[in-house]
């Protein structure tokens, strides 16, 4: 299993933000790979093409191993929290982030 460094730059390699859907991963991994896939590269910059291929293709396996090993909790709680819809969860966000901004402590 890889480490939060390990994940975290799989991640960023991928250009994901701090959360996202298994779903995203793919979209992401196949934008890149399509975009650095060595046949569709240049002579010039074949190699550079392999090498950032190779990482991708790593990247994407770290974060499906870990999504794979991730433990999901099916108590109705977490499982509201994890069903809003996302303009939901920004509505909140925005309300929660701004709650404390007001306060003279």
């Amino acid at each position: 299993m890889a480490n939060f460094k390990q994940i975290d730059e799989a991640r960023r390699l991928l250009g994901l933000d701090g959360n996202a859907t298994l779903q995203e991963i793919k979209q992401a991994y196949r934008e890149l790979n399509l975009k650095y896939h060595p046949d569709r590269c240049k002579d010039k910059k074949k190699k550079e093409c392999e090498e950032m291929s190779k990482r991708i293709n790593n990247a994407k396996d770290i974060l499906f191993s870990y999504c794979a090993g991730y433990r999901y909790s099916f108590k109705e709680g977490d499982v509201k929290r994890n069903t809003m819809s996302k303009e939901y969860y920004e509505h909140l966000k925005r309300f929660y982030d701004g709650w404390w901004d007001n306060l003279d402590l």
